[in-house]
């Protein structure tokens, strides 16, 4: 006999790993962001790579900072003038990592953050 709420959940997880989330797209975008922020940041032969590095996150934060200010953004307003507020500090602190006055280690973590609200614990997901 088959159990059609097995082969339902099936279905899902099936066609889920196959049509990825706009989460998961976004946990991929700033996973890889930072990747790149840490594969270069701290060596002085790699700034160039570095500035490509933060000019990508950069874009990355300027697509959020878009999303958000969409009046059809479904979050909380709260949240996506924090959001919001984030991009900017994001822009601003990226300036500085470019000037070489300041290190780009609290980029990475901002993004660090915003990727464990993107793909939350599963104890808070059930």
């Amino acid at each position: 006999m088959l159990n059609t709420d097995a082969l339902a959940r099936s279905a899902y997880a099936n066609a889920t790993a196959i049509a990825p989330q706009p989460r998961d797209n976004e946990y991929r975008a700033f996973a890889e962001a930072t990747r790149r922020i840490t594969d270069h940041a701290g060596r002085s032969d790699r700034f160039p790579q570095l500035a490509e590095a933060i000019y990508r996150n950069q874009k990355l934060w300027v697509m959020m900072a878009a999303g958000v200010a969409d009046e059809a953004n479904g979050l909380p307003p709260a949240l996506r003038a924090q959001i919001f507020y984030l991009a900017e500090f994001v822009r601003t602190h990226s300036a500085k990592v470019l000037q070489e006055t300041a290190t780009p280690d609290i980029l990475v973590e901002i993004n660090t953050m915003m990727m464990r609200g993107l793909r939350p614990t599963a104890g808070a997901a059930a």
